[in-house]
């Protein structure tokens, strides 16, 4: 069984072996990098990604008003944050199959190239300003949608659902019902007095301050550097990837196993018992 490392170093926090400490760590991390994404993103193409209410309100929207275009648009999007979340939870799956410490970092690799694409696919096409128009716009909100979703299944599975990243309209609403808790006036000293949860109140009101702080990084950056933002942001989530990544590489369990799943399966599957001298077979259900 491997060790876990030592939680203080940024390069081991997406390691298999969690704490509350360290999931809070790469949470505070993955808000801001979400938060950065979100408002350089609404700077390029005029539109949020991470808001999957507005994406849902929006088909509902477009459907009643005959806007079939802008509703299958808004499908799409939907679809492609579907589909990131459905991404993280085959990567890790696969990966906790085979044991590997990189289960929750290779979907955050993932999301780094994908910034990159993001960055490097808006920096070419500004030279072009009718296929920015046309097939920029377009592909990076299914880009950054699917990111979004890429990202908040990984905390969701890392946290078992305790943290999530790339929204904060739950996180914002637990912070109320904390603080409602907070002022409640507790007359008598009952067994069932109201009591505010203090640490979770912390928690949130952290991760929603990372999510702002993210964002007005991520706004200012690309006002000033344009899609060169996103490298930071790249470089950000391969230092929290790398140590479970580089010790899969050493012990060479990168790649996937010589034999698949079902050649396995066959491999541990018994011999059929064999017939004795003289005896019939034995068929089986007779």
């Amino acid at each position: 069984m491997p060790q876990p490392r030592p939680a203080h170093l940024p390069f081991w926090w997406t390691d298999i072996h969690r704490s509350p400490s360290v999931n809070l760590r790469l949470g505070l991390c993955l808000c801001f990098i979400a938060g950065a994404a979100n408002a350089g993103g609404f700077l390029a193409i005029g539109q949020y990604t991470s808001h999957v209410t507005g994406l849902v309100s929006s088909i509902a929207d477009h459907l009643v008003l005959g806007h079939v275009t802008l509703m299958l648009a808004s499908l799409a999007a939907l679809l492609a944050f579907v589909g990131g979340a459905m991404t993280t939870s085959l990567m890790v799956n696969w990966s906790r199959r085979r044991h590997l410490r990189s289960a929750y970092a290779r979907p955050l690799l993932l999301e780094a190239a994908l910034l990159l694409v993001f960055g490097l696919f808006g920096a070419t096409l500004q030279a072009w300003p009718w296929a920015q128009a046309s097939l920029f716009t377009p592909l990076t909100v299914l880009l950054l949608c699917y990111l979004m979703g890429l990202q908040n299944a990984v905390i969701t599975k890392i946290s078992h659902a305790e943290i999530r990243t790339t929204h904060v309209t739950g996180l914002v609403t637990d912070i109320g019902i904390e603080l409602g808790k907070l002022i409640y006036p507790n007359r008598s000293p009952i067994p069932g007095r109201v009591r505010v949860n203090r640490t979770k109140l912390r928690i949130h009101l952290l991760l929603v301050a990372a999510f702002l702080l993210g964002g007005l990084v991520g706004a200012l950056g690309f006002k000033h550097w344009g899609y060169a933002t996103t490298l930071p942001l790249a470089a950000m989530l391969t230092l929290l990837v790398s140590g479970p990544l580089l010790h899969d590489l050493r012990h060479g369990r990168w790649a996937p196993p010589a034999q698949t799943d079902w050649q396995a399966s066959e491999l541990l599957r018994p011999d059929p018992p064999r017939p004795v001298d003289g005896l019939p077979a034995h068929k089986p259900g007779k």
